[in-house]
């Protein structure tokens, strides 16, 4: 956790960015287990696919490339970018 979310008053805004971040993360590891082809029977695969399947409800359909991989990686890309931009700017307004 970032120094300048550790105090008290702060504690809130460390919440959301962390928060935030887990989103992201989630985001992110979908985007790379789509690429790298993983296994969609695995329980873990498929509770990452249905998390970030809820986190991108609004962007996974976005962009109609004709590559299945790009809209994946842009859909669910722009899902966390969002997230990290918008949970870290609640975070900091938070802060002062």
């Amino acid at each position: 956790m970032s120094p300048r979310y550790r105090h008290g008053s702060n504690s809130a805004g460390a919440v959301i960015a962390v928060i935030a971040d887990v989103m992201a993360v989630i985001l992110g590891l979908w985007i790379l287990m789509y690429l790298l082809d993983a296994n969609r029977a695995n329980d873990l695969v498929q509770f990452v696919h249905n998390a970030a399947d809820v986190l991108a409800g609004w962007s996974r359909d976005l962009f109609t490339f004709d590559e299945a991989w790009a809209r994946v990686v842009c859909g669910y890309g722009l899902a966390a970018v969002v997230y990290l931009f918008v949970g870290h700017a609640i975070a900091n307004r938070m802060h002062h």
